[in-house]
């Protein structure tokens, strides 16, 4: 297997309209995992990983993610099926895709289900940190409308 190697380097806050921000890493490869981890870290962002959609969703990790980075490919669980369970429950989390797999059929599926970014492995840092920043931008608007909305049901229901 090829090795993935990442260089870190000063780009940007991992603080996007003043939330810290959490990415989660699912994927199968222990080094991929660990290697994105490492590169994440360095550039300031709070990383768990998991090695299985399963365990991801079992984790209570949930909530606090920022973003989701998935394997397509992955015994159990797969990302696209992933996405799709997270989609079905209401959860909007951008999702960036890594794969060493790249079938047309995958990434128009992902893309179609609203996924920032569908990389191919060995991957590119600058890419990955660029659907990253897009990631997080569309979670702190999702997360500033919700939010509104809240305050505003909050705000027009009758007392009880």
């Amino acid at each position: 297997m090829d090795r993935i190697a990442f260089s870190a380097y000063s780009h940007g806050n991992a603080v996007i309209l003043g939330t810290s921000a959490m990415i989660t890493i699912v994927d199968d490869d222990d080094f991929v995992r660990e290697s994105l981890r490492d590169l994440l870290e360095s550039l300031g962002y709070a990383v768990s990983t998991f090695e299985s959609a399963e365990r991801f969703l079992q984790s209570g990790r949930l909530p606090e993610t920022s973003c989701l980075i998935s394997d397509v490919k992955m015994p159990g669980l797969s990302g696209l099926d992933l996405q799709s369970r997270l989609l079905a429950e209401g959860r909007r989390i951008p999702v960036i895709f890594i794969t060493a797999f790249p079938e047309e059929r995958f990434r128009i599926r992902a893309r179609s289900a609203g996924a920032v970014g569908f990389l191919i492995k060995p991957l590119d840092e600058g890419s990955l940190i660029s659907c990253l920043e897009t990631a997080l931008q569309r979670h702190a608007i999702a997360s500033a409308m919700d939010r509104k909305r809240a305050s505003v049901t909050a705000f027009t229901s009758p007392a009880a």
